[in-house]
């Protein structure tokens, strides 16, 4: 049976980061935090409608492991998923408009917040079934390893999917067939409003493939140089053509599961001391400061462009034209 192994857990000295490994991190999780902020004012306004799901808390996460694949690898995830998008560099004003559900959105103003694809980036979704991208991500890497292409998937799914039991049916047929799949459990601590020890028997959700022969790995999911690190060792693994692995990634979550979710399941100062002590993006700005690498002027000159990308996006999907009604059901079906 296979056994889990941990990576250096929170605190520990991580190594072999330069400054502009540091300074791009830094730039991509801000524009995920500041992109995510300002869709939950859009969706304050009434600009964005049905349900969203921010990624604030988690941005270190999709940025270390999205740098430890190649763009010709798959990712797909659950309905928390516009950070993962911006991860694979499609363009934040498609983005926008699909939550707006504009026609210049990714899904042409027809998946809203959970439903968005692109090809072109071998971004398959965004899922609003729980779990339900699992199997799909299990199929990808079969997929992959179908045609020899040598890509792996990276397959997110959170602490509360790793109930359902179309994970282990996953679990067992990639493991049968050496998929080339990561299973990347976020563990943000809430499944929905119930805490993980509530919900959970065994929380050391990296265990969980051990019946299957899939080893596992931990790893801290607010520090993007851990999380760098063990993303290189499990996506090595899956490439080398050892089969499936799996990544808990430890992490959290500030804002409610939703945004109908007031979050008073949890205490304010819970939520404030992980801000104060470790956010990912104010750790990775202590490490580009104290290591000479930029400035405070410096780093608020980013924030700027930031923003502005982000203003544009926010522009963009207002201006952009809502979806004709005459094509209502392309795209919905397809003769095969």
């Amino acid at each position: 049976m296979a056994t889990a192994r941990k990576t250096k857990t929170p605190g520990a000295d991580h190594k072999g980061a330069s400054g502009v490994d540091l300074l791009t991190y830094y730039r991509e999780m801000l524009l995920m935090r500041r992109f995510e902020e300002r869709a939950g004012q859009m969706y304050g306004m009434g600009l964005i409608g049905g349900f969203c799901h921010l990624y604030i808390g988690q941005e270190a996460v999709v940025v270390g492991l999205e740098h430890a694949i190649e763009p010709t690898d798959y990712v797909i995830t659950s309905y928390r998923d516009h950070a993962h998008m911006l991860a694979r560099g499609m363009d934040p004003k498609g983005v926008m408009a699909e939550l707006t559900g504009r026609a210049g959105g990714y899904s042409k103003g027809k998946g809203g917040s959970m439903h968005m694809f692109s090809t072109e980036k071998r971004f398959f979704g965004g899922h609003g079934i729980v779990g339900a991208q699992v199997p799909l991500g299990a199929g990808l890497a079969f997929a992959a390893k179908y045609r020899d292409q040598g890509a792996v998937c990276l397959t997110y799914f959170g602490e509360g999917a790793s109930n359902q039991g179309q994970v282990y049916e996953s679990f067992n047929m990639a493991s049968l067939w050496k998929l080339p799949v990561v299973f990347v459990i976020e563990n943000n601590q809430y499944a929905m409003g119930t805490s993980i020890t509530r919900a959970k028997a065994g929380t050391e959700l990296h265990q969980r493939g051990e019946a299957f022969g899939i080893p596992g790995v931990i790893a801290d999911g607010m520090d993007v140089i851990a999380i760098r690190a063990a993303g290189d060792e499990v996506v090595g693994h899956a490439r080398s053509g050892k089969g499936p692995i799996l990544l808990e990634a430890r992490t959290y979550r500030y804002r409610g599961h939703s945004m109908s979710d007031p979050a008073k399941y949890r205490t304010k100062e819970e939520v404030t001391k992980m801000r104060a002590e470790r956010d990912p993006i104010e750790q990775v700005r202590a490490r580009i400061v104290e290591g000479g690498h930029a400035d405070d002027a410096a780093l608020k000159e980013i924030d700027r462009e930031v923003k502005v990308i982000v203003a544009e996006a926010a522009e963009f999907a207002q201006q952009s034209p809502e979806p004709d009604p005459a094509k209502l059901l392309t795209d919905v079906l397809a003769d095969a």
